[in-house]
């Protein structure tokens, strides 16, 4: 048996070597940092292939430039369009956006996780209705949004702040309904109070889930965005995107979608390092496994 928390360790007297080895990380080797770096740049010769073959194919005629341009034509755009700082507007827009709404769904999935996960009376009243609101698509949800907040910043940060609470809820509850009941009942025997056995058991417990939820979150927070700057932005890579169609400037498109997704595996890469930062007493995630 393992404890949630290395802190939980000195609180509930367990002085077994055993149990406070595997509370602690363990440095990595030089190996180990080695072979992370291999696989690293390996993971990374999947994308570098696509790119040359599509910049092959482009440059000898088989994929028309109408159809698909070829990434030399997008990094060229790219540059142009920073240069004369469009792109820089409508991507600090769009970061704002998303920001906003993440902190603020974040905040409300959370909150309500917690409560449910804590409270079966909670569960009764809450979880019902939050599981058929997340079953609701954001295009059905978005002419009621238009409805309620027009076309301006509201709607656009209420659809991702929408978004985002699923599954940072959803996520928050298995995290909190998964903890061990044998660090439960220890934590009973020795007497903590109910907030101290909380916050050093089943908070820390459930925050491997909690933070899968936010890396699920930060995709959906995009996905949502998308979906609210195709209707009535004026600044934003999606109304970037949309303006593009207007003039078949498929480069300007193919921009977009490429800064998504290089937004999207930054986003992931920096919840990963959150996760090795708050769970590196964590014998799965302290190792450097992933």
């Amino acid at each position: 048996m393992s404890l949630a928390d290395p802190h939980a360790i000195a609180a509930l007297g367990a002085s077994s070597p055993a149990i406070s080895s595997s509370a602690r990380a363990t440095p990595w080797s030089g190996g180990a940092r080695s072979r992370r770096a291999g696989l690293l740049a390996l993971s990374w010769v999947a994308p570098v292939v696509v790119l040359l073959v599509w910049e092959t194919l482009c440059r000898s005629g088989y994929v028309a430039p109408q159809i698909l341009p070829a990434p030399s034509k997008v990094l060229s755009t790219a540059w142009k369009l920073a240069s004369t700082g469009s792109l820089l507007n409508d991507l600090g827009v769009s970061l704002l956006r998303a920001a906003t709404g993440f902190a603020i769904g974040g905040l409300i999935g959370f909150s309500l996780g917690v409560l449910v996960g804590f409270f079966r009376l909670a569960e009764a009243a809450v979880d019902r209705s939050v599981q058929m609101i997340r079953a609701v698509p954001f295009l059905a949800a978005l002419p009621l949004t238009i409805i309620w907040f027009g076309v301006g910043e509201g709607q656009k940060i209420f659809l991702v702040s929408l978004g985002v609470a699923f599954p940072i809820y959803v996520n928050t509850v298995l995290g909190i309904r998964q903890v061990d009941p044998k660090l439960l009942e220890l934590a009973r025997v020795q007497g903590l109070s109910g907030w101290t056995t909380i916050r050093r058991i089943v908070l820390p417990g459930a925050l491997p889930s909690i933070l899968t939820g936010v890396r699920y979150a930060l995709a959906v927070a995009w996905l949502a965005l998308v979906v609210a700057e195709t209707v009535g932005a004026q600044a934003g890579l999606g109304f970037l995107a949309m303006d593009a169609r207007e003039f078949l400037r498929t480069d300007v498109i193919v921009l977009t979608i490429v800064i998504y997704a290089l937004i999207g595996a930054g986003s992931d890469s920096i919840a990963r390092l959150l996760e090795r930062r708050l769970l590196r007493w964590h014998p799965n995630f302290g190792g450097g496994g992933r």
